[in-house]
């Protein structure tokens, strides 16, 4: 029983770790676009 136990508890924090994994990629990408955004700004010359 212990094995099988185990076996429910890996998979489920494989399953939390795809999600953290996810949430952190998205994460990512919209503080990649927010820091290109800010440094058009910076940047920006008339």
């Amino acid at each position: 029983m212990k094995k099988s136990n185990a076996t429910v508890r890996d998979s489920k924090s494989k399953v939390s770790c795809r999600k953290l994994g996810g949430y952190l990629r998205e994460q990512k990408g919209r503080l990649y676009i927010i820091r290109r955004c800010v440094v058009m700004l910076l940047c920006w010359h008339d």
